[in-house]
């Protein structure tokens, strides 16, 4: 019998991308890790304000050398790795290469600033292992990426579910028993070495992969790998300058107790943005606009529609429920020795949604080759950010601090949403119009329940506007879905 002729897809099918699965896959164990590392800096806040905002100014500093690899190259090389008849093998290999001389460079560069700024023996320490530690994650960053680009983000989660728990299991181990700082500093070296094995052994054995190796032609070619990752590295140390600057004019002006104050609050807002841009934006969006871009250029503008109205509609709540209860969840979390950190919370809340909107429009710009704009506009922000620093942190330390990053973070938002809406109208007025009923409907539910006396009845019922909101958008979803099935 003759074969039937397979079904050509429509146009207008609207293919599932596995996003969601994707996200709980990273999400479950983004959750096992930030569990453990959450843990393991209450426990440490709890026992001592300043050893906290010690590792707070080494956490910082390290991420730095963490964010120069991981945003600086990662983004290139899932555009290299995603080409047809490239050797990926090999394109691996020029950006592990990089990667490792950026690491050395970036942690003799973290040298230099703490003894220039003249931190304490015991602090300059605790930096130079975090740093080292941290830096190795940049590495084996590379290999993840491989391996998303596979569709394997399962096997990116046990890995790190494994490493998490044998790093944090030492450090947590060894602050019960009073050890000082600086061993129990080196669970980051232990986690991260367990990190890159399995990267590596992942990355060659459960994908299609040639090989690992950096011939002779290759290293002819690493230079020109290094010259178009420069602007994405350059960007990156932009981006994360202006996000720690303030850090480091706290600690000169208040010390790490002032530090541990900033920290706690920023731990907590700004693990959200990170949750969401690591594992949703960067780890399975931006693939997928990389692809788009060069392949279906209005599914590409309607994924990032979608993105933008739920991106927005989900950090309104988050940002509602981080301000009303930053008192009790500071309280709860860390003590009540961080009176400072309940109300700085309700400044940084804004952050939240500049960091979701801000991402999102940051990797479209990104998949379209757009990042040489982008660093003129994170060198803006850097610069911005500086002049805040030194005129506000100086007059107020607290909220001097806050405010420098709220309104650098508002005025890059700005910017690279407009350049977003202006070139492929990602915002959606309609939406936009549904959430904005939706704060006026929760603002009235508040403003008419909260002289009751209890105050979990208002702040429950503010949410529920965004309930219906997403479960509407949710029903649209499924009904471009049907009509898809039945098209």
């Amino acid at each position: 019998m003759p074969q039937a002729a397979p079904k050509t897809p429509k146009k207008t099918d609207r293919p599932s991308y596995g996003i969601l699965s994707k996200f709980v896959q990273l999400a479950g164990a983004q959750w096992i890790h930030d569990g453990l590392h959450t843990f393991f800096l209450i426990y440490l806040a709890r026992l001592s304000t300043s050893d906290y905002g010690e590792f707070m100014v080494a956490f910082g500093l390290a991420n730095i050398i963490l964010f120069l690899g991981e945003f600086g190259l990662n983004q290139p090389l899932v555009a290299s790795l995603c080409k047809k008849f490239s050797n990926k093998g090999d394109i691996l290999a020029q950006y592990t290469l990089l990667k490792g001389i950026l690491l050395v460079a970036g942690w003799l560069g973290v040298v230099v600033f703490i003894f220039w700024q003249g931190y304490t023996p015991g602090l300059k320490n605790l930096v130079m292992v975090i740093s080292a530690g941290v830096g190795l994650e940049a590495i084996a960053s590379s290999f993840f990426v491989a391996i998303r680009v596979e569709g394997r983000q399962d096997l990116e989660g046990r890995i790190r579910v494994v490493s998490g728990l044998v790093g944090y299991g030492y450090a947590i181990s060894l602050l019960s028993l009073g050890a000082a700082p600086h061993w129990i500093a080196l669970f980051k070296l232990i986690e991260n070495v367990f990190i890159l094995a399995g990267g590596v052994w992942m990355a060659l054995k459960k994908t299609d992969f040639e090989g690992l190796a950096l011939k002779r032609k290759s290293l002819a070619r690493t230079w020109a790998t290094a010259k178009h990752g420069g602007v994405f590295v350059l960007m990156a140390l932009a981006a994360i300058l202006y996000n720690k600057a303030n850090l480091y004019f706290l600690q000169s002006q208040g010390g790490p107790t002032k530090v541990a104050q900033y920290s706690v609050t920023w731990e907590l807002v700004d693990g959200i943005s990170i949750l969401v841009s690591n594992l949703l934006l960067r780890s399975i969006l931006y693939p997928l606009f990389v692809r788009l871009w060069k392949s279906d250029k209005r599914e590409f503008t309607r994924l990032a529609n979608n993105s933008v109205r739920w991106l927005i509609g989900a950090s309104l709540p988050i940002m509602f429920v981080l301000f009303i209860e930053s008192d009790r969840l500071i309280g709860f979390i860390y003590g009540g020795a961080y009176y400072d950190a309940m109300w700085m919370q309700k400044w940084l809340v804004g952050t939240i949604i500049c960091g979701f909107v801000h991402n999102l429009a940051a990797y479209l710009m990104m998949s379209q080759g757009k990042q040489r704009l982008l660093l003129f506009i994170y060198i803006g922000g850097l610069g911005l950010n500086l002049i805040l620093c030194a005129t506000l942190i100086r007059a107020n330390p607290l909220l001097g601090t806050c405010l420098a990053i709220l309104i650098t973070k508002v005025a890059v938002t700005v910017t690279t949403v407009s350049y977003c809406q202006a070139s492929m109208r990602i915002i959606d007025l309609k939406s936009m119009w549904r959430i904005a009923a939706a704060c006026v409907c929760a603002a009235l539910l508040y403003a008419a329940t909260c002289r009751l006396g209890i105050r979990e009845i208002p702040e429950a019922l503010a949410l529920v506007p965004f309930g219906f909101l997403a479960h509407r958008w949710w029903l649209e979803l499924k009904a471009q879905k049907a009509q898809v099935g039945l098209a």
